[in-house]
């Protein structure tokens, strides 16, 4: 009992080394497929991935607006009013409406402080800080237009920030190429079940039900020319000599 359980254990053990053996030289015999397949998919995927891939720049400036906390939320409205997004990008000759610029202005106070923060959003970094300088300077002066508040202090200039904010990543690109190398490994398995020659004693054993005795090699035209030019000569003093075959 134990031994048979021991031999199929073998045998099982066996199996699986064939089997991978069996992978390995089917992957090994057309990695070709497999390489092209991935190759393709990683380029379509890292041109995919320049192509649409928009670069975001980042500038903002800072202003004190010497109000009470009660008034404060209302003069923080103000900077992203029509007004003064109108004034904005006729002054830089922006062709693009006031509602599009004003979403690219985030307004924010800073710790409860009088203390605001204009952060402005560009694909052009030059453009992003010219915004965010150009909104403080009319905001200062339509205030005091509008509203007669005169306490608008402004602080450093923007500066023009050369890292984008959303920096490119590989993700579509390695995406592709896993899905490249899966593909073409599933295409050179479906090529081999799609085959249907017989290439192991083991597959004719198993389609006909009996044991294979013995095997002919391939002799070919040239091979047997060649084979039967040897037979039909033999060395005397160590020369070639023809020797006639009877009919």
């Amino acid at each position: 009992m134990r031994e048979d359980f021991s031999r199929s254990i073998v045998e099982q053990k066996d199996i699986k080394e064939i089997d991978l053996k069996q992978y390995y030289y089917l992957i090994k015999k057309r990695l070709w497929i497999i390489v092209l397949i991935t190759m393709v998919t990683t380029s379509i995927g890292y041109f995919y991935s320049t192509s649409t891939y928009t670069a975001l720049y980042e500038s903002s400036r800072r202003v004190i607006l010497g109000s009470g906390s009660e008034d404060m939320n209302t003069l923080m409205v103000m900077m992203k009013d029509p007004i003064i997004m109108e004034k904005v990008s006729s002054e830089l000759q922006l062709e693009r409406p006031s509602e599009a610029l004003a979403n690219q202005i985030t307004v924010t106070r800073l710790d409860e402080s009088q203390v605001v923060h204009i952060s402005v959003i560009d694909t052009n970094l030059e453009l992003a800080a010219r915004i965010a300088n150009v909104t403080a300077v009319i905001y200062q002066s339509e205030m005091e237009n509008i509203l007669g508040f005169t306490d608008v202090q402004l602080l450093s200039e923007a500066k023009v920030n050369p890292n984008p904010m959303n920096e490119s990543t590989n993700r579509v690109t390695i995406i592709a190429f896993i899905f490249g190398l899966a593909t073409g490994i599933g295409f050179v398995f479906l090529l081999d079940s799609l085959d249907m020659k017989l290439r192991k004693e083991s597959q004719v054993e198993a389609i006909l039900g009996v044991p294979i005795l013995g095997t002919i090699s391939n002799m070919n035209k040239k091979k047997y020319t060649t084979a039967s030019k040897k037979q039909n000569e033999i060395r005397v003093g160590g020369e070639k000599v023809g020797v006639k075959q009877n009919a």
